[in-house]
């Protein structure tokens, strides 16, 4: 097989002499050998219930490809999150596959072998994407046998061990989706592979809440940041910068990209522009996760008042929202169902612009022009976590001990609305939390930020000096 280099168009050409000359000379360099990492019994455990959930059949289950960017500038890798529940693996293009007797082969590509002939000895100096010196060390396989307690393969064995039937998690790796022919079963076991993360374990929800207690610490920096990002022509991207530089000490990343929204852009759902001013009379909703370096996000928003205290009209939006929260988070209970908080959210919503004259009655659905979205999702490895999960377990479930979901209900009161009254025009505003259901409740993980009114502005004032 050809081997191809991942080079740029500005590469220099190398010379016979030079190859040679990087072909020898060089120390072996090891990866630290690493303890046994704590995660491997959780992901031995994951892969036996998907074993017992498919038996004697063959699984498949990429990490994913790297997505390129722009030209020859590629984004920076995140594996799929079914491939790292089940791996705890993060390289590109790896694939995990169970064979019908239910053993389980982690197939990677290897660390470059420096001394090969041909353009496979130039990888490590020549390759962009996987050269050594350009992306770092890939561990070797026993060294990847050791971190992720499975048995490894090289990538270029792959196609030996898919030589029958199998059920592949598709749309994630082309190349993997080539090699086999669809299964009738692949849906079911892209909806099995949501399902089984409804519910975390005790390591999960220890990722989570790291992640959310590291996402309290940023709206903190946040904060403290508002005087300097107020002097700056794009302060909401002074406020994305300043969280997302805590994101990146305490995690991975961001768990998805950040919406700091201030004055009007607060209406719009998905605001990541982040490209306007902060005003001291306006407000500004922020909704952001850190990622923990498990991968796990927590998804949290405030909509807090940029000057430190909430104006008249602002603060009658925001306790709404609040009483609304309130009542959701009061429905979370083991066997509550997952619409529930929404709906008790909602009635709280439509109650109140009826007492503000907005609507008419609270017996049909209008009040949704004013909220638009759901009040919330299951949380995890992914912001929207088990998506692929079948409405009757997820959306039309109940809920269980274990789950994580956010409760976030939203009044975005449009700024070219008519049917407001004009003082209420371009107000936005969301609060959400992440919170852990229990055996008799669920517990609120982001209690470290105030959501009641008054304690916001007493938090803003303590912060801000």
């Amino acid at each position: 097989m050809r081997h191809e280099l991942n080079t740029g168009s500005h590469d220099l050409p190398v010379s016979e002499a030079l190859a040679a000359f990087m072909k020898d000379g060089w120390e072996d360099t090891p990866l630290p050998a690493p303890a046994r990492p704590p995660l491997a019994a959780y992901t031995a455990e994951r892969r036996a219930a998907l074993v017992r959930r498919f038996p004697g059949e063959r699984l498949v289950v990429p990490s994913g490809t790297l997505k390129t960017r722009s030209n020859d500038s590629d984004h920076r890798f995140r594996a799929h999150s079914a491939f790292a529940y089940l791996t705890g693996a993060r390289e590109p293009d790896d694939v995990l596959v169970i064979a019908p007797s239910g053993e389980a082969t982690l197939f990677t590509r290897p660390r470059s072998p420096r001394s090969a002939e041909g353009t496979a000895g130039q990888e490590f100096y020549r390759d962009r994407r996987y050269g050594e010196f350009w992306v770092g060390a890939r561990p070797t396989l026993e060294e990847a046998e050791a971190l992720y307690q499975i048995g490894c393969a090289p990538i270029g064995r792959l196609p030996e061990a898919l030589t029958g039937p199998a059920r592949v998690l598709r749309g994630v790796d082309a190349t993997v989706d080539a090699l086999m022919a669809p299964h009738d079963g692949d849906d079911e076991l892209a909806s099995f592979l949501s399902e089984t993360r409804l519910v975390k374990d005790e390591w999960e929800i220890a990722e989570l809440q790291h992640a959310v207690d590291a996402t309290a610490r940023g709206f903190e920096d946040v904060v403290r940041a508002l005087p300097q990002a107020l002097a700056h022509p794009r302060g909401e991207r002074y406020v994305e910068g300043i969280f997302g530089l805590r994101a990146r000490l305490e995690g991975n990343a961001t768990g998805y990209d950040s919406i700091a929204a201030s004055g009007a852009h607060a209406c719009v759902l998905h605001w990541i522009r982040n490209d306007g001013r902060l005003s001291p009379g306006e407000m500004l909703l922020l909704d952001a996760g850190v990622e923990s370096d498990g991968l796990y996000t927590a998804d949290v928003t405030r909509t807090l008042p940029v000057s430190g205290r909430f104006g008249p009209i602002h603060r009658q939006v925001y306790e709404l929202v609040y009483e609304a929260q309130t009542a959701a988070i009061a429905t979370l209970r083991p066997g509550a169902r997952f619409r529930d908080f929404h709906r008790a959210a909602m009635a709280v919503i439509a109650e109140g612009l009826r007492e503000w004259g907005v609507l008419k009655s609270t017996g049909d659905d209008l009040h949704r022009r004013y909220t638009l979205c759901s009040s919330g999702h299951m949380l995890g490895l992914d912001v929207h976590d088990c998506a692929k999960a079948r409405s009757s377990v997820y959306l039309d479930g109940v809920l269980a001990a274990g789950q994580v979901l956010t409760v976030e209900p939203g009044l975005y009161l449009q700024p070219d609305d008519l049917t407001l009254p004009p003082e209420f025009r371009g107000i936005g505003v969301r609060i959400e939390d992440d919170l852990v259901v229990t055996e008799d409740g669920a517990r609120l993980m982001s209690s470290a930020l105030p959501r009641r009114p008054g304690e916001v502005e007493s938090w803003m004032g303590g912060l801000l000096g």
